[in-house]
């Protein structure tokens, strides 16, 4: 009898293979499943939902918070401290600082309230210390509210009325410059020009020179 290796050979391996049970569906959708739940796990998915989600909610609250902050930046309240230093005073005669053997320097401390970045109103007391033939003494004590109209770069404008102990009164524009910020205290320079009236004195015109700083 002759045998045909070949055909049970074949005959063999589709027995093998028809023994082999097929995937059920349950089976296929579980198998899906898990290599949904695990793609969805890896770290590139997550670095991806991080970016576009976390990073997304995170801005929007830092936007949120910033608008808060500076609507409720204003209106704000800065306290200064400087000195002052006449330079020359014109009326029918004309006066220099630091000639004849007397001088005098002013300290203006003052209180700013800023109502935005383009206005405010400043407070101002400027006690003025004489010195001369050997002696010294406060001469006159000025107060010289006005309102501050600001610009960029720290350029303000200052329009300030002026009521002095010594009777006199008047205005006093202030060109007022910030040269240097730090986190707690901001400088200035000013140059002002003050014209005063009364007191049965001849009207004169001012030129002053004014140094400080301003607390954050």
């Amino acid at each position: 009898m002759h045998f045909d290796y070949h055909k049970i050979i074949i005959m063999k391996t589709n027995l093998h293979l028809n023994s082999t049970p097929p995937l059920s569906n349950k089976a296929w959708k579980c198998l899906l499943m898990i290599i949904f739940i695990a793609g969805s796990l890896s770290p590139a998915t997550l670095k991806a939902q991080s970016a576009t989600g976390g990073l997304s909610d995170t801005t929007k609250i830092r936007e949120y918070i910033d608008t808060k902050t500076k609507k409720a930046a204003y209106p704000r309240a800065v306290g200064y401290l400087s000195f002052i230093i006449p330079f020359v005073t014109v009326s029918n005669t004309t006066t220099y600082n630091f000639s004849k053997g007397a001088s005098s320097i002013g300290f203006p401390v003052g209180v700013n309230v800023l109502y935005s970045d383009k206005f405010g109103f400043s407070y101002e007391f400027t006690p003025t210390i004489k010195a001369g033939n050997g002696t010294s003494k406060v001469s006159n004590i000025l107060f010289d509210p006005g309102t501050m109209f600001r610009f960029q770069h720290g350029f303000t404008f200052i329009s300030r009325l002026a009521f002095e102990t010594s009777g006199r009164y008047g205005f006093t524009p202030v060109f007022n410059q910030v040269y240097a910020r730090t986190k707690d205290v901001n400088y200035f320079v000013a140059l002002s020009t003050p014209f005063r009236f009364g007191n049965s004195a001849h009207a004169s015109i001012g030129l002053n020179l004014q140094i400080g700083f301003t607390f954050n």
